[in-house]
């Protein structure tokens, strides 16, 4: 979960944003880079990461190409990148449930300390979009407060609602478990294969809702095939200005903001990570990438790899100190 006080403290410390008089690590990968999206093509992160792409290829003059690889809310594709040379030429674009899979035991378990960096080296956080507590029109609720009533009684019946997550310990799955305990209710999980599987469950009813990333659903609601009842940020999200954020539909201080950034592997050498790190915030000021920012929910987000080290490790531990009060301490293991 993503706070502004994390942003303010973690992220907007000295920033790596090059631009006139501004002094830039001048190590590039040195040859063909890869991005791995650990997701379908066509989506909101994949969009956005072959933006980057092209834009890196031209600064470096190299190829740079995009690679999808979903599954276990980014457990394989975490793998591939764990396993690749330290040379910055495998970049992956990394999320909560990427995080989540690498601080998880070998029996899918959570370990009981983390840093992101015996792992990984932390790049650039990228976006943080919040979600939208999505509901198939079956559902007969159209708020917060009536969806937590109703999902009361259906428990009661023995028929709690089912709600859809991208993998276990993904963030739409996270974001599910704080909204249960903060509003004391109690829903059936069903993970799925990503977050495109979920929407098809939710579209063909077999599941009754979804925390679900802004511009995944936009289209499906405005045409009335689901309905937004709420969004987990803080403020409301631009692509929703006339939906109510959680916390202001009667469970208050509610937020919950997915992320997701570029990670090299382990050992990759500090001026590479610092001359990626720099040329992407460069990029993400562009009016394209700030309007593809836009599309999906969120703003820019700058951050040094420092500062983005740190975030992801607090992430992590509070995702975990939640899933340990809750007893949901399986997740999707990342294969070592």
């Amino acid at each position: 979960m993503l706070s502004r006080r994390i942003f303010c403290s973690a992220l907007l410390g000295p920033m790596l944003l090059a631009g006139a008089g501004t002094t830039r690590a001048t190590e590039a990968p040195p040859g063909p880079t890869r991005i791995i999206v650990p997701a379908v093509s066509s989506g909101g992160t994949d969009i956005l990461a072959r933006l980057i792409a092209r834009e890196l290829a031209a600064r470096w003059g190299v190829p740079v190409t995009v690679e999808n690889m979903p599954g276990a809310a980014g457990g394989v594709a975490a793998r591939r990148v764990m396993r690749a040379a330290p040379d910055g030429r495998t970049l992956l674009m990394a999320s909560t449930g990427t995080l989540m899979a690498a601080a998880s035991g070998a029996d899918g378990g959570l370990a009981a300390q983390f840093d992101v960096t015996e792992y990984f080296a932390p790049v650039v956080l990228v976006a943080a979009p919040p979600y939208v507590v999505t509901l198939n029109p079956a559902v007969p609720t159209r708020t917060v407060g009536d969806l937590i009533t109703f999902a009361r009684a259906r428990r009661a019946e023995g028929r709690p609602l089912r709600y859809g997550t991208s993998g276990s310990g993904a963030a739409s799955h996270l974001t599910a478990v704080l909204f249960q305990k903060e509003a004391q209710v109690e829903f059936a999980h069903v993970p799925l294969l990503g977050t495109g599987a979920a929407m098809q469950e939710l579209l063909a009813g077999r599941i009754d809702l979804l925390f679900a990333p802004p511009q995944t659903v936009r289209g499906s609601v405005d045409v009335g095939w689901l309905v937004a009842v709420a969004t987990t940020g803080a403020t409301r999200s631009p692509l929703f200005s006339d939906v109510p954020t959680v916390a202001e539909s009667g469970v208050p201080g509610f937020e919950s903001i997915g992320w997701f950034g570029l990670i090299a592997p382990h050992g990759t050498p500090s001026p590479i990570v610092g001359r990626i790190a720099s040329d992407t915030a460069e990029i993400l000021q562009q009016p394209e990438l700030l309007a593809t920012l836009a599309n999906i929910g969120t703003a820019l987000q700058p951050s040094t790899p420092a500062a983005f080290a740190h975030f992801i490790n607090e992430e992590v531990a509070k995702w975990t100190h939640l899933l340990r009060d809750a007893g949901a301490m399986r997740i999707d293991v990342l294969p070592r």
